[in-house]
């Protein structure tokens, strides 16, 4: 079994402290406070990190399932966006939207729309954040070879 790890070490109350976050694998390091979370400080937070994994998740996923159509994405990329809301039991990741584009020749839309929907459906982290209400995608086909 793989496990992965993440350290976080918080100072001080919540609203004036401060926070330092680390990824197990020494790529990241970064601040976080109240104010990177719930306004607009500098810093990161837990939700960024959601999303980046998620973003990355899929990214992973899409490309094997296109693999298992013997299709080879020339290239994927996907944005997560986290919506932080409120609710009856407070602060709540309401929504997590995942638009991706991939470039891949030869690969119909509906084939493509059908595809990512599968790798949505399997995502690690996906799974993972079944909780969430509402998870939307968007996928689209690209072609950066194509002139305006």
């Amino acid at each position: 079994m793989t496990i992965r790890q993440a350290e976080a070490e918080w100072r001080g109350a919540l609203k004036d402290g401060t926070g330092q976050m680390r990824l197990g694998g020494g790529a990241f390091e970064g601040a976080y406070s109240f104010r990177s979370r719930f306004e607009t400080g500098p810093g990161t937070n837990p939700e960024e990190l959601i999303a980046a994994a998620h973003a990355g998740c899929f990214s992973m996923a899409l490309s094997f399932v296109l693999g298992n159509e013997g299709i080879t994405p020339a290239r994927i990329r996907t944005l997560a966006k986290v919506h932080l809301g409120a609710t009856d039991a407070g602060p709540t990741i309401t929504r997590i939207d995942l638009e991706t584009e991939a470039e891949s020749p030869g690969l119909d839309a509906l084939r493509f729309q059908r595809c990512a929907e599968t790798a949505k459906a399997i995502c690690l982290v996906s799974r993972a954040l079944a909780g969430v209400a509402k998870i939307t995608l968007e996928a689209r086909l690209v072609d950066l070879n194509q002139t305006p």
